[in-house]
């Protein structure tokens, strides 16, 4: 999905041709209030957005972004480009910044190259909110047990932490791995890694 910002409904309508003809799906929003207000799919997407609009112009609105957490791939542009100006939306993580007027393939291959940038990220989204998902059905004292052996505790060394049986913690981490659907202790690791990386 592609996302058009831009407050002149000739660019809009002008973008939005070029873009469906050239095979992607295209939402156009006339502000970045709109564009906010508007609920959007969970699908590798990335945003193509004008600098200098009435209101909230492109660069509050990757800020904002930013502040939001949504990690949209930007790609700017604009009739009234400086060098300040692109270096301080490449360091806000900008994909591109394209100066008016540019060639047609150059704002192609941009959104090509976003595209394939958020499918990854997308991806790791995705495999974030299983792993996630399969963490909330364990027992706390199944997560007690994950910190311990994901940590690099042997299971008498978890008995001993836990004041419990060594048969129990071998029980409790049988139900861990079978939850967390782990076929090994090396990808348990990896998993508590993402969590952790999350909460803490």
């Amino acid at each position: 999905m592609v996302y058009v910002v831009d407050d002149d409904l000739s660019v809009r309508r002008s973008t939005g041709r070029l873009l469906r003809c050239a095979g992607f799906k295209v939402q156009t929003f006339a502000s970045a209030r709109e564009f906010l207000e508007h609920p959007r799919r969970d699908v590798p997407a990335c945003l193509v957005l004008d600098v200098r609009m009435p209101g909230m112009g492109g660069l509050e609105l990757q800020r904002e972004l930013n502040r939001l957490g949504n990690t949209v791939p930007v790609i700017f542009i604009t009739a009234h480009g400086d060098i300040p100006m692109s270096v301080r939306a490449m360091k806000a993580g900008a994909v591109e910044f394209l100066t008016k007027p540019f060639q047609t393939a150059h704002l192609l291959d941009a959104i090509r190259m976003a595209l394939a940038r958020d499918a990854v990220a997308h991806e790791e989204r995705m495999e974030f909110r299983e792993v996630r998902a399969r963490y909330k059905q364990l027992t706390p004292r199944e997560r007690e047990v994950m910190a311990l052996i994901t940590a690099g505790r042997l299971n008498k060394q978890v008995a001993g932490e836990l004041a419990t049986a060594e048969r129990t913690v071998k029980f409790h981490r049988a139900n861990i791995m079978q939850k967390m659907r782990a076929k090994s202790l090396a990808e348990l690791v990896r998993m508590a890694e993402k969590i952790t990386g999350e909460t803490g």
